[in-house]
């Protein structure tokens, strides 16, 4: 039996972190009575929220005393993740991972990341993908949306880092906690391309990480536009300039 940190970044998701915590809470509840984890806790990391994120999930931690939060006042989602991991390695978690506040990974598919890793002997860290054989999306995306980030955005990273993932940017990624320690100090991005930052100082520190494929529901109101997308290409560059010589 492992305790395991499930760290989630929010910004302004007033909306949907209730429901959220509700389904992470229950579900992980009944693992814990059943004696599949130790123990467990959620981490929301809050960055620059101007709605009332904070108020819903103090009404939640009146009913599920798992439940932390960190209130940053500066905005990306890579700030809160760091953050989050710092925080989680502070106490005594064995496993430590995040997922996005909107349940694009409903419980039960975070959860089989945990059981993958526990009995993945060699792998320091799991990472969801949602476009590995097997895999599932719902609802089905138009393919130009899929071929656009593959014919751009991941052949950049793969030419300028070396590494051969499926998926870069899934929301659902889980690591030991040794392999954390190794990382988070290295850890710059704050924003959007702060998946590939993780992925890329793995591959530099030789650690081992497994991609399997997930089930993963796209929801409404996501906040990676268009823009952000460049920016993302930018930073990819940058993450290989500074991490280039790391080992």
């Amino acid at each position: 039996m492992k305790k395991v940190s499930i760290v989630i970044p929010a910004y302004n998701e007033q909306d949907r972190i209730g429901a959220t915590l509700q389904a992470y809470c229950t579900f992980f509840d009944k693992r814990k009575a059943q004696g599949f984890i130790a123990d467990y806790e959620c981490l929301v990391v809050l960055n620059g929220c101007k709605d009332a994120t904070a108020q819903a999930v103090t009404r939640e931690q009146e009913h599920f005393s798992t439940i932390r939060m960190l209130d940053l006042a500066e905005a990306g989602k890579g700030l809160a993740i760091r953050e989050g991991f710092k925080d989680a390695l502070a106490r005594d978690s064995e496993l430590i991972g995040f997922v996005d506040a909107d349940m694009a990974t409903e419980p039960q598919h975070f959860y089989a990341l945990i059981e993958r890793l526990k009995f993945a002997d060699q792998a320091l860290g799991v990472v969801a993908s949602r476009y590995m054989r097997n895999a599932r999306i719902f609802p089905p995306r138009p393919a130009i949306k899929r071929w656009g980030s593959k014919l751009i955005y991941e052949n950049l990273v793969t030419v300028l880092t070396g590494m051969h993932y499926k998926d870069y940017q899934c929301g659902a990624k889980l690591f030991r906690r040794e392999a954390l320690a190794c990382i988070v100090p290295h850890l710059t991005v704050d924003q959007w391309a702060c998946d590939v930052e993780l992925l890329y100082i793995c591959k530099r520190k030789k650690l081992s990480i497994q991609e399997v494929p997930t089930v993963w529901y796209d929801r409404a109101g996501s906040k990676l536009k268009i823009s952000n997308g460049f920016k993302m290409l930018s930073a990819v560059v940058k993450i290989w300039r500074k991490h280039r010589k790391l080992a």
